[in-house]
């Protein structure tokens, strides 16, 4: 599959989360522990947003992060209080730009890990639910950037957490048309600039890894020794794929079937339910 990571909080320069934790995602592009494969080379991408502007910056190749000199470049140059990072594991689709995550849209950002069972069955007549406005914009083949076309559909810009539901809904509706037992699989990470929403459910009830990160001022307290935390706000987050590094009570599995809000203020857990569409 994937890995991805979200971080919300005191803007940073993008090398100190990809690159400097142990386990940082550009050693999990070689060395993931916890995903389906070890290596995920298929591809990266990165997402930033700015003070300049409302719309994110997005950084997309179809070559391993690991070696990739333009990303090395700007992780050192770039900082941003909201990113994204993806690294692929392609499950079929072709290895291309136009595939690799995040996508954007507008002012909002989208990547995924998991996959739609039987998605080569139902793709037609997902995309068939894709509002025709939008569904020009559409540049890949990946299961990934239709799901996100149909939460926009299904009202992305008003209510993000109920738009998600009813593209589960209506995916998981299409597979039983279908003939296909599990046909979600996902782990997803949605932005506008200003929270983040992240997912965590699949239909077999056996859902990729999530994680979250402690609060600072609890982490500071247990880890005085550590220069980064005193440097970050306490609404600072992260949330992961896996876990990058092993600090003692930094990280907190998502629970499976729940979705997070990462927001100025008390971040939120709920629990997830598809919704019928």
């Amino acid at each position: 599959m994937c890995r991805w990571l979200a971080y919300s909080g005191t803007p940073l320069l993008l090398d100190t989360v990809l690159y400097k934790p142990a386990h940082s995602l550009i050693d999990q592009s070689l060395h993931s522990t916890l995903g389906v494969e070890t290596t995920n080379g298929d591809g990266f991408g990165v997402g930033w947003y700015t003070q300049d502007s409302s719309t994110p910056a997005v950084l997309r190749d179809i070559g391993p992060a690991w070696n990739n000199r333009n990303l090395r470049e700007i992780a050192d140059h770039v900082r941003s209080p909201l990113f994204f990072a993806h690294i692929r594991a392609s499950t079929g689709t072709a290895v291309q730009q136009s595939n690799c995550h995040p996508f954007r849209h507008g002012r909002w950002m989208w990547m995924h890990n998991g996959s739609v069972g039987g998605f080569h069955l139902m793709r037609r007549d997902l995309c068939m639910l894709v509002d025709p406005a939008l569904f020009t914009d559409i540049e890949g083949t990946t299961d990934s950037e239709v799901m996100f076309y149909l939460a926009i559909t299904f009202g992305l810009d008003q209510d993000p957490p109920g738009a998600v539901a009813r593209m589960v809904g209506a995916i998981e509706r299409c597979g039983r048309e279908h003939g296909v037992e599990f046909p979600m699989q996902m782990t997803v990470a949605v932005t506008d600039g200003e929270r983040v929403w992240a997912f965590r459910y699949s239909t077999q009830n056996q859902s990729r890894s999530l994680f979250y990160s402690s609060r600072v001022d609890t982490l500071r307290k247990l880890h005085p020794d550590m220069p980064f935390l005193q440097e970050v706000s306490d609404d600072t987050r992260l949330i992961v794929s896996e876990p990058l590094g092993d600090l003692p009570e930094a990280w907190n599995e998502v629970p499976e079937s729940s979705y997070g809000v990462v927001q100025p203020g008390a971040d939120e857990l709920f629990p997830f339910v598809p919704e019928p569409v």
